[in-house]
């Protein structure tokens, strides 16, 4: 039982105040939020008057709890005034009921647990009696000197006793560690902004949103010059005029013409277009500005155009100058319609700035691209570019050209031969000549030779072109040999036929995909083909199949000549619709795409098929008659695995090749000399000559055609026999 709460009818008075606050309103109105709950809380007052002076602590819990489920500012306002006036006592159901009204109000955070502890430590109440205090008839008072001082710092409903929340729930604790990672990065972003504008003179974050940054350059001094520049003359010659312009003026404006405002340089990779422009910053001696199309665009909206802008002021304050922009189909790409204004502003500001509405004198800009026909047609058009310079593959005075500049820095060879090297490489750039000599130098310094040779020059041009030599491979005896006599087929065949380029290299070592082939030298660059190399041309494909079948017979063949054949059939019928080289059908051109007559389309197949039968019985004809030769080719890329052209006429003539030392690299035949032109050879000749003083391997060591080859009989020991295969069956 309780002491001293409803003892008296005072005490019976307040508490019948206290619940008419709970439940209701300032102005006597219903105040609960739950009528049930109103009347249950009425019942329990009248109970608790009826039974008089005594209370029992679980009326009072149950009183208590369904005040907090009404009012829990109530219930806190009853508990503390109790306490203070030590008519409640301090036990445990009572701290939970109050912890739980003081929870229902959100001021958890504000109760203040030292002054509980001190009550409790005054009132003499231990954890076990406060654990017992649930009890009925448990409890215990304090005097009011200790509660009115523990509860002074404490003592309402807006300011409870102070407790503090332990736990959080994992949405807080997430919700701190993502605000604390934010901050951490913003702080991080704007200290390297900084730290960038710093280092790079206003070239980082400031220094990009105001339209600054890397994307002008100003060359100061540059290694190359116009001596370093070769095998591409004409675009040299359209450049060396404005270098010339900028330095004597006069000398081109004397009859009123203007120079060009800007050299658009168009031409396949590595051509040189770069090292052009690097050869123009070393010779005009005026201040010349460098950029990159890709470097403009950033992304903020405007950058570009603030940069375009720049890069002009920064040339007028300093003209007459060059600007050179490397690779400007980055921003002068066509426009669209559908495309957004902010992707114009970059290249309309180009345009504005090279022929708009304030001249622009004294800046010469000069271009250069992979991608001429993707440019806006506004920026190629005369007066913004009027001069459009291609700089094309260099030809095979140009290439060995290229190959004399890069080896006059490298010890080479008495034997090398860099007029067969550019023979050999049709279709290479500047780049890839250059990547050639490198890879050269390379394989020469691992093998721990003293200068580069003919040898680490031709294993780097067949490294390249063909793939690295697959010595790994698992190949049966059986299968080199009949590549052996494939290939032999193909060599045989271009020797003995009139209107073919002189044999190369033939080896039946696997590179790439294929097994084995044989190489052709050209001698020279080709711009078109008569009848009669088409004609040795389909020859040369079908020697490797024709070959084949006289060893081994027609039920033997392999698929190894599937792309001999793929190419004899493309060609075929390339003379037949495109070139106007059959009878049947006359001079006409058909595409693929047309719509041709059915009786059209029977005659080219019949005329394709008569070109390849008729290639086919001719090349039969020449290894049966010359079978000794095909034996002996065979037998000496078995022994070998890769034989060069004179080596091939060796064999043929009866003489072994020298495998001591340095091989032979020549050609089967020797071939036409190459004329250098004028520049060319002003150039050679101011350079001392260089490499292009060396005497040819052809000059060197010449040897009798094709068609004056003496072939030795065959001796009885010869394996002939065993090179002809087993019998047809």
């Amino acid at each position: 039982m309780l002491s001293g709460f409803g003892r008296s009818r005072n005490g019976l008075r307040s508490l019948r105040v206290a619940s008419q606050r709970g439940f209701f309103g300032a102005d006597g109105a219903m105040g609960g939020k739950n009528p049930m709950q109103s009347m249950k809380l009425e019942m329990l007052r009248k109970s608790m008057e009826r039974e008089g002076g005594m209370i029992s602590d679980s009326k009072l819990l149950e009183y208590l709890r369904t005040m907090t489920s009404i009012s829990p500012r109530e219930t806190v306002s009853m508990i503390e005034s109790g306490w203070q006036n030590k008519k409640v006592p301090v036990t445990e159901p009572i701290m939970k009921e109050y912890f739980k009204a003081v929870g229902a109000l959100g001021k958890l955070d504000k109760v203040n647990i030292s002054g509980v502890v001190s009550m409790l430590n005054k009132e003499g109440a231990t954890a076990g009696t406060l654990g017992a205090a649930g009890a009925p008839g448990g409890g215990g008072n304090f005097s009011a000197g200790v509660g009115a001082a523990a509860l002074q710092s404490g003592g309402s409903p807006n300011d409870p006793i102070y407790i503090a929340q332990t736990e959080r729930s994992w949405r807080s604790e997430m919700w701190k560690f993502a605000r604390g990672a934010v901050g951490l990065f913003l702080f991080l972003s704007f200290a390297g902004a900084v730290l960038d504008d710093q280092k790079a003179g206003g070239g980082g974050l400031g220094g990009r949103l105001a339209g600054y940054g890397a994307a002008v350059h100003q060359a100061e001094t540059s290694d190359k010059s116009f001596d370093d520049v070769v095998g591409i003359d004409e675009a040299k010659g359209e450049l060396v005029e404005i270098v010339q312009y900028l330095k004597n003026p006069r000398k081109f404006t004397r009859l009123g013409g203007k120079l060009p405002k800007g050299v658009l340089l168009t031409g396949p990779p590595g051509t040189g277009k770069t090292l052009l422009a690097r050869a123009i910053a070393g010779e005009a001696g005026v201040p010349f500005f460098y950029s990159s199309g890709s470097e403009f665009e950033e992304m903020f909206v405007g950058v570009g155009a603030a940069r375009v802008r720049k890069l002009f002021e920064a040339a007028k304050a300093k003209s007459p100058c060059i600007i050179f922009i490397d690779e400007i189909d980055a921003i002068g790409g066509s426009r669209n319609e559908k495309d957004q204004s902010a992707m114009k502003m970059t290249l309309n500001q180009l345009l504005v700035e090279m022929d708009g509405f304030e001249q622009n004198t004294g800046v010469i800009v000069i271009a250069a691209t992979n991608f001429p026909q993707s440019l806006d047609q506004a920026l190629i058009r005369p007066g913004r570019f009027d001069k459009q310079v291609d700089v094309p593959m260099p030809d095979i005075g140009g290439r060995k050209a290229i190959l004399d500049l890069y080896s006059q820095t490298m010890p080479v060879g008495e034997d090398v031969d860099l007029e067969q090297i550019a023979r050999g490489t049709p279709g290479f750039s500047g780049a890839d000549l250059f990547n050639l000599i490198n890879q050269a130098a390379i394989k020469a310094s691992v093998d721990g030779l003293k200068a580069i040779g003919m040898h680490s020059l031709e294993f780097a041009k067949d490294k390249i072109m063909m793939g690295v030599e697959r010595k790994s491979a698992i190949i049966s005896p059986e299968t080199m040999k009949m590549t052996a006599f494939h290939e032999a087929g193909h060599a045989l065949v271009a020797l003995k036929t009139d209107g073919c380029d002189p044999i190369h290299k033939a080896t039946i070592m696997p590179r790439g995909r294929a097994l084995g082939m044989v190489m052709q030298l050209p001698d020279g660059d080709q711009t078109s083909y008569s009848r009669k190399q088409m004609l040795a041309r389909l020859d040369v494909c079908m020697g490797g199949r024709v070959a084949e079948e006289i060893v081994y017979g027609a039920e033997n063949v392999t698929s190894g000549a599937a792309s001999d054949i793929q190419q004899a059939t493309r060609l075929a019928k390339a003379m037949v619709t495109k070139y106007g080289l059959s009878d049947k059908v006359g001079v006409l051109f058909l595409e693929d795409k047309d719509k041709t007559s059915g009786q059209t389309m029977t005659n080219v197949d019949d005329e394709v098929m008569k070109l390849l039968n008729e290639s086919y019985s001719r090349a039969k004809n020449l290894l049966v008659r010359n079978r000794r030769e095909l034996d002996i080719i065979a037998k000496g890329l078995q022994e070998y695995e890769s034989l060069s052209g004179g080596e091939i006429v060796d064999l043929i003539n009866g003489k072994q090749p020298n495998m001591k030392g340095l091989r032979s690299q020549r050609p089967s035949r020797q071939t036409e000399k190459i004329h250098p032109s004028k520049e060319q050879a002003a150039a050679a000749k101011g350079k001392g000559g260089g490499r292009g003083a060396t005497v040819s391997a052809s000059e060197r060591q010449s040897e009798p055609a094709a068609k004056a080859i003496k072939v030795p009989p065959l001796k009885k020991e010869s394996p002939k026999a065993a090179l002809r295969g087993p019998p047809k069956q």
